[in-house]
């Protein structure tokens, strides 16, 4: 039995189709095509090719490929951070290997290697193998084991997937791997994020990829791009649908409580845990939400896509819909859900999917099984009813209504995501990132206004919602001068995990934090070159030591809206594998004023309104005002209104913030007599005063700080620590004269006598 040969799709021959491709390339991709031709005239060369989500980077790239190495014995190596992605990229060699593409070889062969268990290791690498498609950790690990394939090759074809990634130091480090043994490489890009054209923007991506196309002539040392074309430019050629993004806010929380394990499974593998997903699909308010908003819009709408939690959740909106007269089904995966029992052949969901394909349905509700691969043309909506950490996900599910009508589409696609409250502040993507974020897309104020106030309102829904709860002390905020709470903008970036898993963050700058979060950015060189930090993952122990040295430099003093602790450590996970800053975007295009609520609590204080003018004048600045921005940047009317009382309130009772509460009689204790952490959670700027004035008094006359025992200097805080000169537990009080700075390793060794 153990000699049985069975078939796997990790490697093999692929034998060139006789017949002729069906799938003819659009303008944009033969443009691409065409400009490689031109770049590929050089021995070796770095460029990016650009193409927009649904704009067939990978098509674009193995047709060529197949033409300009395969066909002609040079060998390519393919790298890209997630197992779909590897899977994606043979599967398009395979697809499009015909004879007219490929006439002089019979045959080649291929090779996918990353850690999954269904693909082969870097210890099966042949020299034979014409086309490597390997994860960038599989190889980083064991860069030795391309020797013998990249032995006596005189020119090789690199590919980097999501190129936007390959600053990450494995990518990197691959990269010049690969120099180091081949003459000639040449090395392409393909991402569908657009390469920022301002100089300070470039950062290391425009050092690795230095050579591009400009006014058709190939050009070097400069922005390295050989093809870009812009999302606009696709919707305009009807390739590509004009997408909407509408936000749906429901009223479930979920994960309230979520311990460590289902944090981290939701984190770093996107698995809703089954006790949540269970609540999730078991919510009849959740549920009715979702079918009412399809019903009410059903011809705006048209063929809808629900991507659902699980099995079960699945079912019941599919029993929903019908109930509602929608014609409606769902599919599941062929292997039996051991949650529900269900069991659905691969023949019915084929069946199910082309009865909605040929109209039949009008809402097809799945569990992550349409994200890639399904021909249905004419899905103009997606409803996201389970929320995911994946950007990869999230653009396979956004792009299965992204077909134009050029491609069999529709012109219009909506993107409809229904979001709950996650106290625990999981990062979910918001689909419109996808898009790039503030890239060109986004082309006028109106539009880059919406998209702003849409980031803004996610961000706030915690915040809002806490002000709701009577069991929450929210007394802190809610003294906080209204326009103080409004965002100034925002610390977007990716990183990705270990297991290939990419994680999308916005980190929300205000006027409390602005000047910390700069003078933290600034700080980033030295702050990992004080911690030795070199490698790519940090542990969680590291993290923590290096966030606790970022908040007593950076982060101390009063600050309302506060940091988030969990925002720095996703910054310097970013920068562990980037070594770069992350990009600041500003909300420069909201106008806060328009979004002040104690201006119209004053307004309405000012007219002396009675309750039912009030509530007149309410329904109307929410219905009207200025294309809505009230209702963007809330959500939900209910949280508006309480955000209104609360300022109404302040107006009427002025001093009801400083009402003493109850008379409860503490001991007391000298703040002399408390560590400096502890001073800073009664009196944060006492905390940064004491802290600023022995940073201070440890200056040399050239402005830098002074360890108080070794003398190292350094201009940078992030490399010492303030340090009682007698010890606490030998007396020693919390007070200028007994503070001193100490480099971080005599700290340590202080510590440890």
């Amino acid at each position: 039995m153990l000699n049985e040969q069975i078939s796997v799709k990790s490697f093999g021959e692929i034998c060139p189709g006789k017949g002729s491709n069906t799938r003819t390339p659009y303008e944009h991709q033969r443009k691409a095509m065409e400009h490689l031709d031109l770049m590929n005239k050089s021995k070796s060369y770095s460029t990016l090719v650009v193409l927009p989500t649904g704009g067939g980077k990978t098509y674009t790239a193995s047709l060529w490929l197949l033409k300009n190495a395969i066909d002609k014995g040079k060998k390519i190596l393919w790298i890209a951070h997630r197992q779909m992605l590897l899977e994606q990229a043979a599967e398009s060699f395979q697809k499009y290997a015909y004879a007219e593409v490929v006439p002089h070889i019979s045959s080649f062969a291929f090779r996918i290697v990353s850690g999954s268990s269904s693909h082969d290791r870097t210890s099966d690498i042949k020299p034979k193998d014409n086309l490597l498609i390997v994860s960038k950790d599989s190889i980083g690990r064991n860069l030795n084991r391309l020797d013998s394939w990249l032995a006596d090759e005189d020119e090789i074809y690199l590919i980097v997937d999501e190129a936007h990634h390959s600053t990450a130091k494995t990518y990197r480090k691959v990269i010049e791997y690969v120099k180091s043994k081949v003459p000639c490489v040449k090395l392409i890009g393909l991402t569908a994020t657009p390469f920022r054209t301002a100089e300070s923007e470039q950062g290391l991506l425009a050092k690795i990829y230095t050579d591009g196309i400009k006014d058709g002539q190939v050009v070097h040392n400069d922005i390295g791009i050989a093809y870009q074309i812009g999302l606009k430019e696709l919707i305009n050629r009807q390739i590509l649908s004009n997408p909407t993004f509408e936000s749906c806010y429901t009223e479930e929380k979920f994960g309230e409580s979520l311990g460590v394990d289902a944090w981290k499974s939701i984190q770093n593998f996107d698995a809703i845990p089954d006790d949540i997903a269970e609540q999730m699909a078991e919510s009849a308010e959740r549920n009715k939400l979702i079918v009412e908003r399809y019903r009410k819009n059903q011809e705006k709408y048209g063929q809808t896509i629900v991507f659902a939690v699980n099995v079960m959740h699945a079912i019941q909106l599919t029993a929903l819909f019908k109930k509602a007269g929608i014609k409606a089904d769902y599919i599941v995966s062929s292997i039996k859900d051991s949650v529900t029992g269900v069991t659905i052949s691969s023949q019915e969901n084929e069946q199910k999917i082309a009865n909605y394909r040929e109209g039949r349905l009008q809402v097809l509700i799945n569990v992550n099984i349409l994200t890639e691969g399904s021909d249905l043309p004419k899905t103009k909506t997606i409803f996201l009813a389970r929320p995911t950490v994946s950007t990869i996900l999230m653009t396979q599910m956004i792009g299965r209504a992204l077909r134009g009508t050029k491609a069999g589409g529709t012109a219009e696609a909506y993107i409809v995501s229904f979001i709950d409250h996650w106290n625990e502040h999981i990062a979910w993507v918001n689909p419109e990132s996808i898009f790039g974020g503030s890239n060109e897309f986004v082309d006028n104020t109106a539009d880059r206004l919406k998209r702003d106030l849409r980031v803004i309102a996610i961000s706030k829904i915690e915040e809002f919602a806490s002000i709701l709860d009577d069991s929450i002390d929210t007394s802190a905020i809610e003294k906080v001068p209204f326009i103080q709470r409004i965002p100034l903008g925002m610390y977007a970036f990716t990183y990705l995990e270990k297991d290939g898993m990419d994680l999308s963050h916005q980190v929300m700058v205000y006027d409390s934090t602005a000047e910390a979060y700069q003078n933290l950015m600034d700080a980033l060189p030295s702050l990992f070159e004080t911690f030795n930090a070199t490698e790519e993952y940090l542990d969680d122990a590291t993290l923590d030591k290096m966030e606790k040295t970022c908040r007593d430099s950076f982060f101390c003093g009063e600050m309302i809206p506060a940091y988030e602790r969990k925002d720095v450590i996703n910054i310097l996970k970013y920068y562990a594998q980037y070594e770069s800053a992350p990009q600041f975007y500003t909300f420069e295009d909201v106008d806060k004023n328009k979004l002040d609520v104690s201006k119209i609590a004053q307004h309405i204080w000012d007219e002396d309104m009675g309750e039912r003018k009030k509530a007149e004048y309410i329904d109307s600045i929410w219905e009207s005002n200025d294309d809505n921005m009230l209702r963007l940047f809330f959500g939900r009317k209910l949280y508006f209104l309480r955000q209104l009382d609360v300022e109404c309130m302040k107006i009427s009772h002025p001093g009801i913030y400083e009402d003493a509460g109850p008379d409860v009689k503490f001991g007391t204790r000298a703040l002399e007599d408390l560590p400096l952490s502890e001073i800073g959670k009664y009196k944060p700027e006492l905390e940064k005063e004491l802290r600023d004035q022995a940073f201070e008094k440890s200056k040399n006359e050239n402005g830098e700080y002074c360890c108080a025992i070794c003398g190292m200097a350094d201009k940078s805080k992030v490399w010492f620590q303030v340090d009682h000169i007698t010890p606490m537990n030998n007396g020693g009080k919390s007070v200028p004269e007994n503070l001193q700075i100490l480099c971080r390793q005599c700290n340590g060794t202080k510590g440890d006598k």
